[in-house]
């Protein structure tokens, strides 16, 4: 008798897609005993979310800062639509195809002039992994066995266990401390501190033998956006290449004009020798992700041993449908229309700075391009109580924004109309006044 395996119901007839989702799934960054039910989304256009009952939500934060040309452009969707009648997918060991090739001289194009080569993975945590290990076998293959990574307070750089531990934010990494890789962390720098950081650089750098510095140049984005200057971090740049340290900047939030520039490390003088890059990159349409470098580090994997290339890999890397999502999303932000829209959106954010910077329940304010964030003047922890209050607020109002704690931040569509910032700009100030 054949085994006949038992069947679970999967009558959902009568069930919303709340309940249903109930059933199987779990969410990320949740507790779902306290927070049982998501918000099911149906469609999305532009800046606007809608869910199943047809009401919309202005997405503030660009779904994670991946949507940036709108949520389904249609200038995107045409050229992956061509792509997926070509070519779907293929493995990218020893294979190639165009829409990688063309991908790649179009990155190279607008990223910092000492970057080369391109290597792809999935997402911005195996970028910022990439990026690590081949930072490590750098030095392996040079002869050094060089094993502490510094990084900054604070930083988050990724899910993954590399990235993970360069990773400064216990909320997210706890449990998995006692497994991390060695390293060694720094302040952000200031005016106020940045002698006595570069004094804990030099003193780091004597006692351990230092491969790579990685940070998220400008903004730390899960740090609440916290932001930091570029003069400051030059100086810590430079005295890693002073002594051999391979310096990565994860780009994964800041890259592809959301600072104002295409890079963040395009407004400091000391360029990374590694980038890690991903989100914005495809504009959300599918994952994918970039770690470029120069070709320095390109040149210390090529050897007559095999042992000494680079054997990493991911099944989708490079998939043709995600580079053809890419290569329409660096057109589109390369036209005049984005760049005037980017420069409406960091205007009207001057705008609403003024009028709320000196609100009595306001404690600080910054803003870095389209980047804005505002810092409450009340305590509230990362995911707690009176957090979740204010983020039901927003959406009970039409608004979707995440706040970090007591930090509430805009990183909204370069697509948003004036009347949808202004609704959002609106909706924080009720909250202030409500507070």
């Amino acid at each position: 008798m054949l085994f006949q395996p038992r069947l679970k119901s999967q009558n959902t007839t009568n069930m919303t897609l709340k309940e249903r989702d109930k059933k199987h799934l779990w969410h990320p960054l949740t507790q779902h005993k306290v927070h049982p039910e998501a918000l099911p989304i149906v469609k999305a256009k532009g800046a606007l979310l809608y869910d199943e009952d047809g009401k919309e939500y202005i997405d503030g934060i660009a779904s994670w800062y991946t949507a940036m040309y709108g949520h389904c452009n249609d200038y995107i969707i045409s050229k992956v639509r061509v792509q997926m009648q070509q070519l779907d997918q293929i493995v990218f060991a020893g294979f190639t195809h165009e829409p990688a090739i063309k991908l790649s001289e179009e990155l190279i194009k607008i990223l910092p002039d000492n970057q080369e080569k391109i290597f792809f993975s999935d997402n911005g945590s195996t970028a910022n992994e990439v990026g690590i290990k081949m930072a490590l076998q750098y030095h392996f293959n040079n002869g050094e066995k060089r094993n502490t990574i510094i990084a900054f307070e604070d930083g988050f750089h990724g899910d993954t266990f590399g990235a993970m531990s360069a990773s400064g934010l216990s909320v997210y990494n706890g449990p998995f401390e006692d497994f991390f890789i060695d390293v060694k962390r720094i302040p952000t720098p200031n005016s106020k501190n940045i002698e006595e950081v570069l004094k804990q650089l030099y003193s780091i750098i004597e006692n351990n033998k230092v491969a790579a510095f990685i940070y998220e140049p400008l903004v730390q984005g899960a740090n609440a956006m916290h932001m930091f200057e570029a003069q400051f971090l030059d100086q810590i740049l430079k005295t890693c290449k002073e002594n051999g340290i391979i310096t990565i900047a994860d780009e994964v939030m800041t890259g592809f004009g959301k600072t104002g520039r295409n890079f963040a490390s395009d407004y400091v003088e000391t360029k990374p020798d590694i980038i890690s890059m991903s989100k914005a990159l495809t504009a959300g349409f599918v994952p994918m992700a970039v770690t470029s470098c120069t070709q320095k580090i390109y040149e210390a994997f090529l050897d007559d041993s095999v042992g000494k290339a680079f054997f990493h890999a991911h099944t989708y890397s490079a998939n043709p449908i995600a580079c053809s999502a890419a290569l329409a999303a660096i057109e589109l932000l390369q036209n005049e229309e984005t760049q005037q829209s980017i420069q409406r959106i960091i205007s009207a954010h001057q705008d609403f700075n003024n009028t709320i910077k000196n609100h009595s329940k306001v404690k600080t304010t910054r803003q870095i391009g389209i980047i804005y964030a505002l810092d409450l003047n009340i305590e509230l922890d990362r995911y707690g109580k009176k957090r979740y209050e204010i983020f039901n607020h927003f959406i009970n109002e039409g608004v979707f924004l995440r706040p970090l704690g007591n930090t509430i931040y805009i990183q909204a569509p370069y697509v948003i109309t004036e009347k949808q910032l202004t609704k959002i700009y609106n909706v924080i100030l009720d909250v202030l006044d409500t507070l």
